[in-house]
């Protein structure tokens, strides 16, 4: 027996010295000989040039090389038997899955090197997901001394990372510039280390700057700004790289620019990192048109158009956003928006509750209520569906932790959804972090019927109850209510948690809560929001314009946030009331606001705009007559019309999607609708009282064109407008609609330049 076993270690030591593992040879046959004893494990005493920690050192080879990511490993089920959390984020869980899952198979201490550790990734065995490692490499080294050491799981006083930094964190770039990044991790006991091999990369806008797996960025030749994700164990930092248009533009160029506001001032400073130019200021028709559908969502009626063309003031664009923010269309305009954010399925959650959710919504806008208040009467509603519709969101959003993810990303534009099981892959929340937030609806009780699709009539109350609790799911542990950062109110026994949970939301420490408002508003004006989606605000996917996003979010912070005040400000720019059309130096950009970026109206805005334009008013069900398309109070409401121009559709849950993309379905509904063939052909119609009138062809081309696009005709259109009323056997009336059919049927009318 002694004689096999020393045959066998002499075999071992060969082996590993042939590794080139710097191991002292008393050092190891102590370890060998202990491992005997203990049933071929390997004590952590095991001496190394440098001991080896778990989390440390082992972890982050797996994160590398994708062992543990979605589609190997770390998805649900894992691969082939074998199980690891995804990105490491368990570590706990990876070291059990390695040690004490698969019998032995897949960390063998009597003979390290036949370890299914090391053999599946180097190739010596067959592995689904290739040769991943080197036999020569360093991290074959680092397992393979992980497990000659006995596996220690963890070493004793080991630093904790801290957090990792990337240098460069600016850079400007040629267009096919070349940048290494190196990525240094931050530990507990102030210690660094370079761990730019262990960093996975990751760039939001490829096609301006991609990053390869080493983290060597290239500019693609495209003019813009990336963000490049270094992403280690959980901690990220981000390098943004900056290639700007070739050639110089001069800085007296850009100190020329008109100001008016801190807006232009920031827009400026970044086009000229980027030699971009911007383009002129748009007309008045143009900005008259634009400024209607943005704050009051219709086009100006004729005589309107005809005013304020013909104003002579300085400050008249300054007058008419102030009379438009005083007008009542405002608030339907803008509580439709919110409506979409927030309307449940009225067959899930019942009609009259969602009547009344949305009746609430209107009431705040009408009473320009300021935002915070807003937000907290919605996350701490309590009380009857039938008389406070904010607490419809809790008869949709049963379970704390939908109420989790709806909370978080419509307030605070923080996406949770992803922590509910792991550890977020692009953000630093983890389960804790989701549970501990999901807590402060735990004490939200309910009485009633509940719900019974597809009619769920009832009413229901929702109140704060003394008992309640969230546990974690995978550790069992009941866990307390949490900011997901900074500090929240005390809660004690007779506090309902969500009080002290709206609070923190709305405080003006809290940097999130602005931005998003700030962020949704400037992208319902501006046609792109600084951050894209709207409501996904994290350091690796950061605005266009930070400095922007940082100035407007405290002005809407000091204007106690009034939302009027944010949309006057937005509009009294120079930069809201740019032309659309590009210049030599800024056709590429289509995110630093250098032009306006066009959009098409909203559904509701273009049907209201028709019915306003033909003089035939739309007929809802479920609506008194003469309703508004903007003051429907459900997608249920049956329209074709709505449905095709990508109102959110009422099947899914929420119903709150909406496209704003141009399809050729769209076009054919202007081109043959039955509906807007009647409006337009209609005897009580506004093309055949036109036509009836003692108006000449000249009036009638020029009242058409002022209603349907805000301008007057330039001399050309005249001539061709004139022109179909001098058609051989073409009547009046029908020379009217023939005109206003196609005025209709054009890009200028179908969006909002």
């Amino acid at each position: 027996m002694t004689r096999r076993y020393t045959r066998d270690l002499d075999s071992w030591w060969r082996r590993l010295m042939s590794e080139k593992l710097a191991i002292r040879r008393n050092s190891m046959m102590a370890i060998v000989l202990s491992a005997i004893g203990l049933g071929f494990t390997c004590p952590a005493s095991f001496a190394a040039d440098a001991p080896v920690d778990f989390e440390r050192d082992i972890l982050p080879i797996f994160t590398r090389f994708g062992c543990n990511a979605g589609p190997c490993h770390g998805k649900q089920a894992g691969q082939n038997g074998f199980k690891l959390s995804l990105l490491g984020f368990d570590p706990d869980f990876d070291y059990d899955a390695l040690t004490k899952e698969g019998r032995g198979r897949r960390v063998f201490s009597l003979d390290p090197t036949r370890s299914l550790l090391l053999t599946k990734p180097t190739g010596e065995n067959p592995h689904g997901g290739g040769k991943r490692i080197l036999k020569e490499g360093p991290e074959y080294r680092m397992l393979l001394g992980w497990v000659v050491r006995g596996m220690p799981r963890r070493l004793p006083d080991a630093p904790r990372l801290a957090r990792i930094s990337v240098v460069p964190q600016r850079q400007i770039l040629d267009p096919r510039g070349i940048q290494q990044m190196r990525v240094t991790a931050h530990y507990s006991d102030n210690s660094q280390r370079d761990v730019t091999r262990y960093t996975q990369f990751q760039s939001n806008e490829s096609g301006i700057a991609s990053v390869n797996e080493h983290g060597i960025v290239r500019g693609q030749g495209v003019c813009g700004e990336a963000a490049i994700m270094a992403r280690y164990m959980g901690a990220i930092a981000v390098f943004r790289p900056t290639i700007p248009l070739p050639g110089k533009v001069s800085a007296a160029t850009y100190k020329a620019l008109p100001r008016k506001n801190f807006i232009d001032d920031l827009v400026w400073k970044k086009l000229q990192r980027l030699q971009i130019t911007p383009s002129s200021g748009c007309s008045d028709e143009k900005y008259l048109r634009r400024v209607y559908v943005d704050i009051i969502g219709r086009v100006p009626t004729p005589q309107e158009a005809r005013t304020f063309l013909e104003d002579t003031r300085a400050d008249r664009r300054t007058l008419l956003v102030d009379a438009l923010l005083a007008e009542p269309e405002y608030a339907e305009h803008w509580s439709n928006k919110w409506a979409d954010l927030l309307r449940p399925n009225p067959y899930r959650v019942g009609i009259k509750a969602v009547l009344n959710y949305d009746a609430w919504v209107r009431r705040a806008f009408r009473q320009n209520m300021p935002y915070d208040q807003f937000v907290r009467e919605l996350v701490a509603a309590r009380g009857s569906t039938y008389r406070n519709g904010a607490v419809t969101l809790y008869r949709d959003r049963r379970s704390p932790a939908e109420r989790t993810t709806i909370i978080t990303q419509l307030f605070l534009g923080i996406r949770l959804e992803c922590a509910r099981c792991h550890h977020h892959p692009f953000e630093i929340w983890a389960q804790d972090d989701f549970y501990s937030f999901a807590a402060y609806f735990a004490r939200v009780g309910r009485k009633g019927t509940g719900l019974s699709p597809p009619i769920s009539g009832s009413e229901e109350i929702f109140f704060s109850v003394e008992g309640g609790s969230v546990t974690h799911p995978r550790t069992g542990k009941v866990m307390p209510p949490r900011p997901l950062f900074g500090q929240a109110p005390v809660i004690d026994a007779e506090t309902d948690p969500r009080e002290a949970l709206s609070r923190w939301i709305t405080s003006k420490s809290n940097p999130f809560f602005a931005k998003v408002m700030v962020n949704r508003v400037w992208a319902d004006l501006m046609g792109r929001g600084l951050v894209e989606p709207v409501d996904d605000l994290r350091a690796t996917n950061p605005a266009s314009n930070p400095e922007l996003l940082e100035a407007l979010a405290s002005d809407f912070q000091n204007s106690d946030f009034d939302i009027k005040a944010l949309i006057r400000t937005v509009t009294a720019s120079h930069v809201y009331a740019l032309s659309s059309l590009p210049g030599p130096r800024n056709a590429q950009d289509t995110r630093n606001y250098s032009r306006h970026y066009r959009q098409r109206l909203r559904a509701e805005v273009m049907l209201d705009a028709i019915s306003d334009i033909t003089g035939v008013p739309e007929s809802f069900a479920a609506m008194p007559p003469g309703s508004r398309a903007k003051e429907l109070w459900t997608t249920r409401i049956g329209s074709l019309f709505l449905d095709a121009f990508g109102r959110p559709d009422p099947n899914q849950d929420p119903p709150c999607e909406r496209t704003g993309d141009t399809t050729v379905v769209q076009s054919l509904h202007l081109m043959n609708s039955e509906n807007l063939h009647r409006k337009v052909a209609a005897d009580s119609g506004w093309a055949a009282r036109l036509a009836g009138s003692k108006r000449g062809s000249a009036e009638i081309v020029e009242e058409l064109y002022l209603a349907v696009y805000s301008r007057r005709p330039d001399s050309e259109e005249r001539i061709i407008g004139q022109g179909v009323f001098n058609k051989k056997g073409t009547t009046r009336r029908q020379a009217t609609e023939d005109l206003l059919w196609a005025l209709i049927n054009t890009p200028e009318f179908v969006f909002k330049d």
